[in-house]
């Protein structure tokens, strides 16, 4: 009886992988698609615009800081494939104005044609205690980092719906699949993405358009390093426990499940565990993909509730430790 139980799983799990490529998104082809990048002149969203130009893509930067942006496109014509290729360079600020965002990617895509994906990696992070953090900084944060979002998504939309083709990429964070110490101002505008995307997927499904939401760990940029300056020691010691990945590795895993369609774009074992701990009821790009959720999610909740327990230990530590300085600093 035990044989013929076994026997039908794997059967079963053998005709979930047989039949998942029929149901899967096809591949979106880079060679001559036009790609926009958001906060593509550095960090991420930089090595976002030089995977995608080594694969044949035109590329738009999008970003506030014109010097960094013509320095980017530079750095990226190097990995030209053909001469046919453009790098188009827009200084603008993606969190304040629809309308002047709406303009200046309708230019991009009289230059460059429709927008075939659009990437959207403007953000910024602001780390502290949630009372010492000035409150505009909660304002801003969700500007840049969910406003910033919507409003490029908003001005290309209509447009891949139109064609029946498109990508959407939304680059969120680990911070934006759990809270922890030292990002209440950051987290939020992170989470947010994730309901956007998983709205906006229902929409647009039906239309071949994809969205994909990309959930980066710590990684090695500059936005990162300037972020690590203000980070409270709760927060320091918490990252300590996972490793600092490369801007090329996440970039490479982005740009791969975002042309294949992929919902949720994670990178590492534990970015794997995570994605499907918060699976919850977002939209899965195959069978193979919703099975292994099914059969992952209790075990893996099992070891999510020791990072729990370790990650409060260390913020109780803390806490005792700071209140035992500063009861020596009374009696001096």
């Amino acid at each position: 009886m035990l044989l013929l139980a076994a026997a039908f799983i794997v059967a079963f799990v053998l005709l979930l992988y047989m039949v998942s490529p029929l149901i899967s998104p096809k591949c979106l082809k880079l060679p001559g698609a036009h790609v926009v990048v958001t906060g593509g002149s550095s960090g991420i969203g930089k090595c976002i615009a030089i995977e995608c130009y080594k694969q044949g893509a035109f590329i738009t930067l999008i970003a506030r800081d014109e010097n960094k942006l013509l320095q980017s496109k530079k750095e990226i014509e190097k990995y030209s494939v053909n001469d046919k290729q453009v790098v188009l360079c827009i200084s603008v600020d993606v969190s304040k104005d629809y309308e002047q965002v709406e303009n200046v990617l309708k230019q991009a895509q009289e230059k460059l044609g429709p927008v075939d994906m659009l990437v959207n990696c403007a953000g910024t992070s602001v780390t502290g205690k949630f009372e010492d953090i000035e409150v505009n900084s909660f304002e801003r944060l969700m500007a840049v980092n969910y406003l910033g979002s919507v409003y490029p998504s908003r001005a290309v939309i209509a447009t891949m719906k139109e064609r029946r083709m498109g990508r959407i990429v939304f680059v969120s964070s680990q911070a934006g699949q759990l809270g922890l110490f030292g990002y209440t101002a950051y987290s939020p505008t992170k989470f947010a993405l994730r309901g956007l995307a998983e709205a906006l997927q229902m929409e647009v499904k039906p239309y071949n358009v994809y969205v994909t939401v990309a959930y980066p760990p710590d990684t090695d940029t500059p936005g990162f390093a300037e972020e690590s300056k203000t980070k409270p020691l709760e927060t320091k010691l918490i990252s300590e426990t996972s490793s600092v990945c490369q801007a090329e590795q996440v970039a490479r895993v982005i740009v791969k499940d975002a042309i294949q369609g992929n919902f949720n774009s994670s990178v590492g074992s534990d970015g794997y565990m995570l994605s499907i701990l918060t699976s919850g009821m977002s939209p899965v790009t195959s069978i193979t993909e919703g099975l292994q959720q099914v059969v992952c999610m209790g075990i893996f909740r099992i070891i999510g509730l020791f990072y729990l327990g370790s990650f409060d230990s260390i913020v109780r530590r803390c806490m005792m430790q700071r209140e035992k300085s500063e009861s020596a600093d009374k009696t001096e």
